[in-house]
């Protein structure tokens, strides 16, 4: 293929079509910066968008290295072909009418595959997208306004929605944008394709994504591992939800997860930050462009006043930021910079005796700042006045202070206002001259440092993590198992499960109890949810009792099993087959509260020992697990031990499991048990 630098950064550009669309690719370009030739190709007319239009390709003076095609979607795989063939690097294909489009058009997928077919070698962009915004080049392949400026430096956003991109070309908070391009369906060249070539471009310093979907697992994954090779930060915007493999009604699991667990595992486990709204977004990626990632979540903050203090405070702990005790080196240099009418504490109300004394700003944040304390950032909150109706100097002071402090304690250094507005855009930028990351709005300044914290950093630890196992197949229909099935399967791979016997009548269910020895467990076979339908019954400590509770079940066989005693814990284990994601593996609180508690946590398959252990203490419930109150402790290696071998099972059957589900899994302080257990599976 093409490379793709030359697409990005082309020398020459084509723009085929006579709509208003390729009218405004022309001006965008001219209005952008492209210092190269513009050719606009139409048979009919004579100019385009004030350029002089040439009626064919093979009109054209020379080869372009982009092209925007901005014609139908019949004749745009006519035009790709001859691009191809002349050896032009990329084109942007604005028509729609592909693939996203097979509900209406019942060709779309074909149309598609025949359009890429014709592409060859030359890279596609698109189908139905908007195309790219280049601000570091002056390339404006993009046939809207946008809102962006000429950067030296700076940020690339990728979308699958072009609205989006614009909306956010048009943020006025200071991000520096080199970059947005607009991946629409990704016949060809997709998300990841298009992020490992913007993060290898040395003057984009970190990439954002707004995720509707992701089509290529393995392509995401060679993504997020260049960009740890490269050392530059991904945050994500992930909206949508793929469809699970699986009918939810069957297991607690599926209700559970959902797509959107895998999609935040997987996130999570390539060390990719997320967010939730576009102003989240734009925060992180001021962050990340200053300072490449933060090392903690925590931080330290200095206002003038309680208030904001206060509710940096309050913000913060619901955000997930923390704000370290004071130490002896921080009081110390506080109290000789504040004298002794400050109450020393972080958040920081250093009140208003230095306002206007640069010297004492200075000393103050550097003091709170202090390189020992080992912070992520260092926040100063400051709310400009408005600009249309004041001078403020002596604010100017306050950012030189913190411009002073980060060159003193090479602690990444951040101003944040009270609400979006009290930071300028003239201001930001001022900030951002001066290694300053000016975050705009105090919520959304505490998930964007939060966010950024994670950026880089892999489920589980830092090493790189294993390739998600990918679901094989899995296009039948599956059967689920019985549960002696199940444990039987499970017991195969390592995993502990209660001795047992299966029973037709009530008779055999009883001399199967004797053999296996009271007290034991009683459950009816063939019903997934057993509490509910009344078919389990536990602690039968005679022959007669197993007859009467046989009897009383809607059940015509039976599975007895002996009875596990001295748990310290339940916890659910589960995995569910998710096309977009891989497996998701669940772990969480189990028994019959697991839905009402939902106490989950998910990664994906095969997670390490070490994520897996992350993910349980991640849980409100994790302190049962190591002994609440005094009580005994679970045996965690033995929970671990067994959540590897449920994992191994599942990579042994990637290609017809579409569901497993461990619930509960007793935990003790000699082992863990499976009292229960239920597999979806292709035969």
């Amino acid at each position: 293929m093409e490379p793709l630098s030359r697409f990005l950064s082309p020398g020459a550009i084509a723009v085929i079509g006579g709509g208003t669309w390729c009218e405004a690719v022309v001006r965008q370009c001219r209005a952008t910066g492209f210092a190269g030739p513009i050719w606009p190709v139409h048979p009919k007319k004579a100019e385009i968008g004030g350029l002089p239009a040439y009626a064919s390709l093979d009109a054209l003076p020379g080869v372009p290295d982009a092209a925007f095609i901005g014609v139908n979607r019949e004749l745009t795989v006519q035009v790709a072909g001859q691009l191809s063939a002349m050896g032009c690097a990329g084109a942007v294909c604005f028509a729609a009418g592909f693939s996203e489009a097979v509900a209406e058009l019942a060709d779309g997928d074909a149309l598609q595959a025949r359009l890429v077919e014709a592409a060859g070698d030359m890279r596609v962009l698109g189908p139905n997208c908007y195309g790219i915004v280049n601000t570091l080049d002056g390339v404006a392949l993009w046939p809207d306004r946008h809102g962006m400026d000429p950067v030296d430096s700076g940020v690339a956003v990728i979308g699958q929605s072009s609205n989006v991109l614009i909306n956010l070309t048009m943020q006025r908070r200071g991000l520096p944008l080199a970059a947005v391009v607009a991946a629409g369906n990704q016949a060809q060249t997709s998300m990841s394709d298009l992020g490992i070539a913007l993060l290898e471009d040395p003057r984009i310093t970190a990439l954002g994504l707004h995720i509707e979907g992701i089509s290529d697992l393995p392509a995401f994954e060679a993504l997020a591992a260049r960009a740890a090779d490269l050392g530059k930060p991904i945050v994500a915007l992930r909206v949508g939800a793929s469809e699970q493999a699986q009918a939810a009604a069957v297991s607690h699991t599926a209700s559970l997860t959902g797509s959107n667990a895998g999609a935040v595992a997987l996130l999570k486990r390539l060390g990719i930050a997320q967010v939730d709204t576009p102003a989240e977004l734009v925060e992180t990626l001021k962050i990340l462009h200053v300072t490449g990632g933060l090392r903690s979540t925590r931080i330290a903050s200095a206002s003038c006043s309680g208030g904001e203090a206060s509710l940096m405070a309050d913000m913060g702990e619901g955000a997930g930021v923390a704000y370290p005790p004071l130490n002896e080196t921080q009081k110390t240099g506080l109290r000789a910079a504040l004298g002794p009418k400050v109450a020393l504490a972080n958040p920081l109300d250093y009140n208003t005796y230095i306002w206007g004394d640069e010297d004492a700003l200075s000393a103050t944040f550097t003091a709170l700042c202090d390189a020992g304390a080992n912070l992520g950032m260092g926040c100063v909150v400051v709310d400009y006045p408005r600009d249309d109706r004041f001078d403020a100097p002596d604010y100017d002071q306050v950012m030189r202070a913190v411009a002073a402090t980060r060159a003193a304690t090479g602690t990444p250094m951040a101003m944040v206002s009270l609400m979006s507005e009290g930071l300028s855009e003239a201001v930001a930028r001022r900030a951002l001259a001066m290694g300053i990351v000016p975050l705009c709005g105090m919520g959304d300044a505490l998930t964007a440092i939060r966010a950024a914290a994670q950026a880089g950093r892999s489920g589980g630890g830092n090493t790189r993590p294993a390739p998600v196992a990918l679901p094989l197949n899995g296009q039948g229909a599956p059967r689920v198992f019985s549960e002696a099935e199940a444990k039987a399967l499970l017991s195969a791979v390592g995993v502990r499960v209660p001795g047992a016997a299966r029973a037709s009548t009530a008779a055999d269910a009883a001399s199967s109890a004797a053999q296996i020895g009271f007290p034991v467990v009683l459950k009816g076979e063939g019903i997934a949810h057993k509490t509910e339908a009344g078919a389990v019954v536990l602690n039968l400590a005679d022959a007669a009792a197993v007859v009467e509770a046989a009897g009383a079940m809607p059940a015509s066989s039976f599975l007895v099993e002996e009875m596990i005693t001295g748990s310290v814990a339940e916890l659910i284990l589960g995995v569910t087959r998710d096309p977009a994601h891989g497996f998701v593996l669940t772990l969480g609180l189990g028994g019959i509260l697991t839905e009402l508690i939902r106490d989950t946590a998910s990664v994906l398959v095969p997670a390490s020992r070490g994520e897996v252990r992350e993910a349980l203490d991640s849980l409100r419930t994790a302190p049962l697990l190591s002994g609440y109150r005094g009580r005994p402790s679970a045996n965690i290696e033995a929970v671990l031990d067994t959540v590897m071998a449920l994992q191994s099972l599942v990579q042994d059957h990637a290609d017809a499991l579409h569901e497993i589900e461990i619930n509960p899994l007793i935990c003790r302080a000699d082992g863990a048990v499976a009292a229960d257990a239920l597999i979806r599976m292709e035969e």
